[in-house]
C-alpha cells in the first residue's frame, strides 16, 4: 500500500536574545515558539540562538551567526526556518535571498494557526484581516498569488502594474472585511444590551493559552447540572479556543448568567490579532466578571500571568471584579500557592478531577447577589434620561407613573445605589 501520509517540514528555530531583554522571559518565549511551530504541523530539529544589543538591520542576526544557520539548514536538511519575532519586510527579503528554504517568523506561525482553527464566520473574516493587514507592507514584485483571497473586488486599471494592482485588491478587501466586522460588533451591542436589561451577568473566561478555560466552562456547565452543555473538551494545545463560546447557565440561587470562553493569551501576541479580533475581546470588555484562568502547574505562571494583566490593562478591563483561579492543581507538587494580589478573589482546582470546583461557583454566585441591590424609589420626571438608562441596565420589576414621579421597583448595580438612595421609598 502506499504511504499517503504527508511528512512534516523540518523546522529550525532561530532566537534572538536582545540587550537587557530579561532572560527568563525571553527564554520562556523562545520555548513556546517551539510549541507554536509544533502546533502549525512541523518537526523541530533543532534551535539557534544569538544574544545582541539590537537586531541587525538587514538580516535579523549577524553575519556569523547567519553563516552558521545557512551550514545547519543544509546538514539537517531543514526545509523552514522559524524567526522568534516579527521579521520587516526588507528582512524576509534579505533571508529569503541567502537562505536555501522557506522563511517565516513568529508571527506567520501564529496566524496560521488562528487560519486552521477559526469555525465561525466572525473567527474567518478576523483571520483573513490580520493575514492581509500583515500581508500587504511585505508584498514585493514577486508575483505573489492572490487569488485565494477572492475576487470580485474590482477590475485593474489600464497601465496597473500587478503588483498596485495586489495592493490595492487587498486594501479593498480589508476596507470590506472591517465594514463586516463593524457589523458582528453591532450585533453583538444589540445582544449585550438585551441582556443588560435582563440583568444577565456576563462572566468572561480569560488567561493564557492551554491554561485551561475550555475545560474549566466545561467543569462548570456540567456541575451546574442546567443550561447547554456542547461545550469541546479541552486539549493540550495551544490556541484550542479561536472563536468566542458563551453558555447560558442557571447559577445555584437561580439567577441566570452567560460564561464566555476567549482566545487565550500569549507573550508577542502579534498586534494584527489584537486589531483584528477586537469584537472577540470586546466579550471581555463587556463582561461583569472576569475569570482569570492560570496553569497553575507551569513553571512560569508568574510571568503568564503578567502577559494577561498587560492585555487587560491594554484593553481598559484590568479594573473588573477579577476571581484568579489556579488550574490544574491536581498536578502541582506545592499547592501552598500565595494568593494573587491582583484579583478581589483566588481559587485553586483542578477542572479535570472537579476539585474545587462547587467553591468557585459558590463564590460566583455570591458575587452575582452582591452586583445588585433591590430598591424601591419614586424618580422625578426631570431624571427622565436617567430613568431610560436605569430601564437599560437594570431589571425593573414594577413601574407605575404617579403625580408626583415614576415610581420603580428594580434590581439597582452598584454604580447607581449612590445617586438613587435620595429617591429611596419603603
Amino acid at each position: 500500500m502506499p504511504d499517503t501520509e504527508i511528512s512534516k517540514e523540518r523546522a529550525l528555530l532561530v532566537g534572538l536574545h536582545i540587550g537587557k531583554q530579561s532572560s527568563v522571559v525571553w527564554q520562556m518565549a523562545f520555548d513556546e515558539l517551539a510549541g507554536l511551530v509544533e502546533t502549525a504541523g512541523a518537526e523541530v530539529v533543532s534551535t539557534i540562538k544569538q544574544s545582541r544589543d539590537v537586531p541587525e538591520p538587514a538580516t535579523y542576526i549577524g553575519k556569523g551567526k547567519l553563516q552558521e544557520l545557512t551550514a545547519l539548514v543544509r546538514e539537517l536538511e531543514a526545509n523552514l526556518v522559524v524567526f522568534d519575532s516579527e521579521l520587516s519586510p526588507a528582512q524576509v527579503r534579505n533571508l529569503e535571498q541567502i537562505l536555501p528554504c522557506k522563511v517565516l517568523d513568529r508571527t506567520q506561525v501564529i496566524l496560521d494557526i488562528f487560519a486552521g482553527r477559526a469555525q465561525t464566520k466572525e473567527g474567518k473574516l478576523q483571520v483573513e484581516l490580520a493575514q492581509l493587514s500583515y500581508l500587504l507592507p511585505r508584498l514585493t514584485g514577486k508575483g505573489i498569488e492572490l487569488s485565494r483571497l477572492g475576487g470580485g473586488i474590482g477590475t485593474r486599471g489600464p497601465g496597473e502594474t500587478k503588483l498596485e494592482a495586489d495592493r490595492r485588491r487587498i486594501r479593498d478587501r480589508i476596507s470590506d472585511l472591517k465594514r463586516e466586522l463593524r457589523e458582528v460588533r453591532r450585533h453583538r451591542e444589540v445582544q449585550r444590551q438585551q441582556r443588560k436589561k435582563r440583568d444577565i451577568p456576563v462572566i468572561a473566561l480569560v488567561g493564557y493559552t492551554n491554561a485551561g478555560k475550555s475545560s474549566l466552562l466545561r467543569a462548570i456547565v456540567e456541575r451546574v447540572g442546567s443550561g447547554s452543555k456542547d461545550v469541546a473538551e479541552g486539549k493540550n494545545r495551544l490556541f484550542d479556543t479561536l472563536d468566542p463560546t458563551a453558555r447560558r447557565t442557571m447559577l445555584p440561587d437561580g439567577r441566570t448568567a452567560i460564561f464566555t470562553d476567549t482566545v487565550g493569551f500569549i507573550q508577542q501576541l502579534p498586534h494584527q490579532l489584537v486589531d483584528a479580533f477586537r469584537a472577540t475581546l470586546e466579550e471581555t470588555v463587556e463582561s461583569d466578571l472576569l475569570l482569570h484562568v492560570v496553569d497553575a502547574s507551569h513553571p512560569a505562571y508568574d510571568v503568564q500571568m503578567q502577559t494577561v494583566y498587560d492585555v487587560l490593562d491594554e484593553l481598559g478591563v484590568k479594573n473588573k471584579p477579577i476571581i484568579t483561579v489556579f488550574n490544574k492543581i491536581d498536578i502541582v507538587s506545592n499547592k501552598l500557592l500565595a494568593d494573587d494580589p491582583q484579583a478581589n478573589h483566588t481559587v485553586r482546582l483542578s477542572a479535570k478531577t472537579g476539585e474545587g470546583i462547587p467553591g468557585l461557583i459558590r463564590l460566583i454566585s455570591e458575587w452575582s447577589n452582591r452586583s445588585a441591590v433591590t430598591m424601591q424609589v419614586l424618580m422625578p420626571y426631570n431624571e427622565g434620561p436617567f430613568v431610560a438608562r436605569l430601564h437599560a441596565e437594570c431589571k425593573i420589576y414594577h413601574q407605575e407613573f404617579l403625580e408626583e414621579g415614576i415610581l420603580l421597583k428594580l434590581d439597582a448595580k452598584p454604580e447607581f445605589v449612590d445617586r438613587l438612595t435620595r429617591y429611596k421609598v419603603t
